[in-house]
């Protein structure tokens, strides 16, 4: 009996103690256990990047008054058809046109270097491509890698965009006609990534792009490390300058980045239009983690939308804001069908303009032809130990096409211009602990 008493207080101890690990384990928004895979936050090193190709010494001049995109991209080549390595840009600026990485190549940008773009259209010449939710012929960026595993940039130079004489052609053709298209306007991207596996960019700065800056689409497993975005903004520069679109994509970690640009800082995407579902070249983003990272002037922190179809697994925590028009903005397009679902956003300090943003998105709307309006929700979505000053924490509009439901907003302290939170909007909601200010929210 005796021994009978000792394996159940041994069992039992085993099962406690089984249960203290998974309950202290990271989960994702629905409860799910974050893989160790977002805890590794290793650096790459130079020296693991396999051969060495500094562009000078095959051909590449130091001279930052000539475009040399086919001497660069001969490099790539060269080191692709040697088996891989690491293009390496050293000290100076060198001027290029779209560049296309090829498999088991990588880019170094050293110290003091700058890969800087033409600011010349025709340096970039249109192939397939994907933009705004669409598939379609158009510019690629100054950096691309279309189906290129384990491509990494990394050092600690800069990637510039060059990107005034393009801000200029938007923003003249906008008054001309202030409905245009971002498409109307021929720009480049800084950085397009498709169909890329185990990507990782780390320490860059990546600056002054002539439209999105970091664009990845279909891609699985980036890391995006201690990066530094930015494009200006006081004098509407910089348009559509978003830092970082994911374009379905899963198992993302945006760490230690600082953003700073003239348009949303973290957009995921994936897709528009009033059958945008059941279009094979659209899908979902999951399993997003964006923490420890400052935001300064952005339209938004984080973006869901304006084209995409479904998003899961978004957690933004522990991070700075210090100038972003909104935290958290949730676009919802009355032509497209959208699931956004398993949202937190929580352990934030500063101050924007908007906290929570949930609007129709009705830019560019299109129904094709559809003659009903496609349904939409919002579902599970958590605000937790926020510290904000805004000018309107709730922005929530109801919508006959749109449903609302299980939002939890706990531990916030607000400073808030406008302080109304309409509780009869959302189906399930929670209030703990909120302060508006200093007075608490039932």
């Amino acid at each position: 009996m005796k021994n009978i008493f000792r394996l159940l207080i041994c069992l039992l101890g085993f099962y406690q103690i089984a249960y203290s690990q998974e309950s202290n384990k990271d989960l994702f928004p629905d409860g799910t256990v974050i893989p160790n895979w977002f805890t590794n936050f290793k650096k790459i090193e130079l020296k693991d990047l396999g051969k060495k190709y500094t562009i000078t010494d095959y051909g590449v001049k130091k001279d930052s008054s000539k475009v040399q995109t086919i001497a660069i991209q001969k490099v790539i080549d060269k080191a692709s058809a040697n088996g891989g390595g690491v293009i390496i840009i050293p000290k100076g600026i060198f001027l290029s046109g779209a560049l296309f990485f090829k498999p088991k190549t990588s880019l170094y940008i050293s110290e003091k270097a700058t890969l800087k773009g033409s600011d010349t259209i025709s340096d970039y010449p249109i192939r397939a491509s994907r933009m705004e939710g669409q598939n379609l012929d158009y510019f690629p960026a100054l950096v691309n890698a279309y189906g290129v595993d384990n491509f990494s940039i990394s050092g600690k130079g800069t990637i510039s965009g060059n990107g005034k004489k393009y801000w200029k052609s938007f923003w003249a053709r906008r008054k001309i006609n202030p409905k245009c298209t971002n498409l109307e306007v021929s720009r480049p991207r800084l950085v397009f990534i498709w169909n890329s596996n185990n990507v990782q960019f780390q320490d860059v700065k990546f600056i002054n792009s002539g439209f999105w800056t970091n664009h990845f689409y279909k891609c699985n497993n980036i890391k995006i490390l201690d990066a530094y975005i930015c494009s200006p903004h006081q004098k509407g520069d910089a348009p559509s300058t978003d830092a970082i679109d994911l374009d379905i994509c899963t198992n993302v970690l945006i760490k230690g980045c600082t953003m700073s640009v003239n348009d949303d800082a973290i957009a995921l995407k994936g897709g528009k239009g009033p059958y945008a579902d059941q279009d094979k070249n659209n899908g979902p983003n999951e399993n997003i983690i964006v923490e420890d990272c400052q935001f300064g002037f952005c339209h938004s922190a984080l973006t869901n939308g304006s084209e995409a179809i479904h998003n899961k697994n978004i957690l933004m925590r522990n991070c700075v804001v210090d100038g972003p028009s909104i935290l958290l903005h949730l676009k919802m397009r009355p032509d497209t069908p959208q699931k956004y679902e398993f949202i937190r956003v929580e352990n934030i300090k500063g101050k924007t303009k908007s906290g929570i943003v949930v609007l129709g998105w009705k830019q560019f709307f299109d129904l094709k032809g559809r003659t009903d309006m496609p349904s939409s929700s919002v579902d599970n979505v958590t605000l937790k130990n926020i510290d904000l000053k805004c000018e309107t924490f709730f922005g929530v509009e109801k919508s006959a096409t749109v449903h609302l439901s299980n939002f939890i907003f706990e531990n916030l302290n607000i400073e808030s211009t406008k302080s109304d939170i309409d509780k009869s909007i959302i189906d399930g909601f929670i209030l703990k602990n909120v302060i508006v200010n200093k007075v608490k929210v039932d």
